[in-house]
């Protein structure tokens, strides 16, 4: 089923960025030198939105994933970590690649901050209106 190596795939989500390299084995998943519950911060809806292309696609004990991520937030770096994942498993068997579009798992989510305009306290906050 796998017959390469080793894949490396990226996955962006607000302002994190993730670097996965995938390879064949027991299922450990290594985030910036630490287990994934670590970096997580214990949150397992976190850890289930990251191993959610795994699960999907019956992977979580084939695959040895190593992954840098940085930027954002906690919960941005979750989203960055499960589209690399995602995407990765797509270069390594294309044949999965319609179970994961199915799950949207390789849809980049579009969503930015909003900048700041002048004249403003933040992207849309207006100063108070005072009538008297």
């Amino acid at each position: 089923m796998i017959p390469i190596t080793t894949i490396q795939a990226t996955g962006r989500r607000k302002r994190a960025v993730a670097v996965i390299l995938a390879r064949k084995g027991t299922g450990n998943i290594v985030v910036n030198g630490k287990s994934l519950l670590e970096l997580l911060q214990e949150r397992k809806s976190l850890e289930l939105r990251v191993t959610k292309p795994l699960i999907v696609t019956n992977t979580l004990s084939l695959l040895d994933i190593s992954a840098r991520v940085g930027g954002g937030g906690i919960s941005g770096q979750a989203g960055a970590l499960s589209l690399g994942i995602a995407r990765a498993i797509v270069n390594l068997d294309p044949e999965l690649k319609p179970v994961l579009r199915k799950e949207g798992l390789l849809t980049r989510d579009p969503r930015e901050k909003e900048r700041k305009k002048f004249g403003l306290h933040r992207a849309r906050k207006d100063r108070q209106y005072r009538k008297r």
